[in-house]
């Protein structure tokens, strides 16, 4: 089997991570594929070491024109089995009528309009996969497959390299800094938390304006913003919980990131978060923007080791019966033997 992917993002956002992750676990199971992707795209160079065909062209919606002639002549030469395009903006360059099946994968609840050219469409969470169907997609050829932990096991990361105490409780945020994460929640929280710490693990257009709110708080000893990380095992080893204080969340690979680290997790409850965790069972889910309710969370957690063993079990066995990554990549590959037998037919 050939597959063709697109991938126009070049963050370093979940979704990008995950789509990344998922080519180089097919990669592994033996498919043939060629990625076509921006060139400030951070994880170009490791797909390439992994052994895969990366070719890396400008992709610009007003390029939109040149990029689809340059992808027919692609697939002419590649002759692809299937396409798979990550996100919106793959979808809107990815040109019509190539005789290809053509998949679009969907990381959020996205107008189904910018992927017309798509024969299918694929949701993370159930709730996704419906909302596409009610919005028009062909239900047969809607599918959900969910995501997974690309998190290795680790050493801790020193607490003291990063201007922490040893016996500070640490809460750990894998997170872009943008305003649909709810950082600021986070912020307002530790006030109530006098011993704990914040790592912030990522990058984003609101890291000045939390540093500020930090100083203003009177806590920014205790905020240390990290920068995009590429060792988020050895950070949750050394994290004491992990928190998802997200206003606006699809899904949340973080939830599996804990889980699968065996660090308790404390989540508000966006789409995502409220779809997986049950409260006091794989995690603590509160309100969203709730300062005093996610304080209250985690230093419920911090105070109670029979709550704190139990999320931990329940995360574990979740992870394990659903979202490892063999259980997510045969999915995928179903899937696509799937939309090759549709095409067949």
């Amino acid at each position: 089997m050939r597959v063709l992917h697109i991938m126009a993002a070049r963050g370093n956002g979940g979704a990008e991570l995950y789509s990344t992750d998922v080519m180089l676990s097919l990669h592994a199971a033996g498919l043939m594929q060629c990625v076509v992707m921006h060139p400030a795209a951070p994880r170009g160079r490791e797909l390439q070491k992994a052994g895969m065909a990366v070719e890396t062209w400008p992709l610009r919606l007003p390029l939109r024109p040149l990029i689809r002639h340059a992808l027919r002549g692609l697939i002419e030469r590649m002759q692809p089995d299937l396409i798979h395009c990550w996100l919106r903006r793959a979808a809107e360059l990815v040109p019509a009528h190539t005789g290809v099946p053509v998949i679009g994968w969907f990381g959020n609840y996205k107008d189904l309009r910018p992927f017309a050219h798509c024969d299918w469409f694929v949701g993370c969470t159930p709730d996704m996969a419906q909302s596409m169907r009610e919005r028009g997609a062909p239900k047969d050829r809607v599918a959900y497959v969910p995501t997974f932990s690309s998190v290795t096991a680790r050493q801790p990361v020193s607490r003291r390299s990063l201007d922490t105490p040893d016996d500070a409780p640490v809460l750990l945020v894998l997170s872009r800094l943008h305003p649909a994460k709810g950082l600021e929640t986070l912020l307002d929280g530790l006030t109530l938390l006098p011993r704990c710490h914040v790592w912030l693990a990522g990058e984003g257009e609101l890291k000045d304006a939390l540093a500020a709110q930090a100083v203003r708080l009177g806590i920014a000893d205790r905020v240390h913003f990290l920068g995009w990380r590429s060792d988020r095992g050895a950070l949750l080893a050394a994290a004491d919980i992990c928190v998802l204080p997200s206003r606006y969340e699809p899904f949340g690979t973080v939830i599996l990131d804990a889980w699968s680290a065996d660090v308790p997790l404390v989540a508000c409850a966006a789409a995502g978060p409220r779809a997986h965790v049950r409260d006091g069972d794989n995690g603590m889910l509160v309100p969203i923007d709730d300062a005093p309710a996610l304080a209250a969370a985690i230093q419920c957690v911090l105070d109670d080791p029979a709550l704190f063993a139990r999320i931990v079990a329940g995360g574990r066995q979740d992870y394990q019966a659903r979202f490892t990554r063999q259980a997510v990549t045969e999915q995928w590959l179903a899937l696509y033997e799937r939309v090759l037998s549709a095409r067949d037919r």
